[in-house]
């Protein structure tokens, strides 16, 4: 039987500014059932800090390319599931983002043009060509 390895993240953000200017950032990690603070440090597993490294940059790319279709938020909730296989091999990957609007009209072109950027996120196009990153992105206004 092959043994996978679920790895799921969470966080929270509130942004000042037109740019979405990080205010206040929580990430949370699911260990042993419950939600710890994600507490990285040199001596954090690579894997970990390998996967945060695409969580961030994919919450990056949301917020900086909203800014850029004139999306102010006031805050967001993101999270991102990623299995990977016996050898650390990442099988599946989804990142979700909640954002909420303080000002602008969200459309659904900008949605997909949000999304289409963070496809080309520095660490998602370093992804093995196989995988697809499946992005979500919902406002709330």
């Amino acid at each position: 039987m092959v043994n996978t390895r679920n790895f799921h993240l969470r966080l929270t953000a509130t942004y000042s500014g037109n740019e979405n200017k990080i205010d206040d950032l929580a990430l949370q990690v699911l260990h042993d059932h419950q939600w710890e603070p994600l507490q990285l440090d040199i001596r954090s597993p690579g894997f970990l800090l390998f996967i945060n490294g695409l969580f961030s940059c994919q919450h990056l790319y949301m917020r900086t390319n909203s800014a850029e279709c004139g999306l102010v938020l006031s805050s967001a909730k993101g999270g991102m599931n990623i299995v990977a296989g016996e050898f650390w091999n990442i099988q599946h990957a989804e990142v979700s983002f909640d954002a909420y609007v303080l000002s602008g009209e969200p459309s659904e072109e900008h949605r997909s043009y949000i999304i289409e950027r963070m496809h080309h996120c520095p660490v998602s196009t370093n992804l093995p060509e196989h995988l697809k990153l499946k992005v979500l992105v919902s406002f709330h206004g």
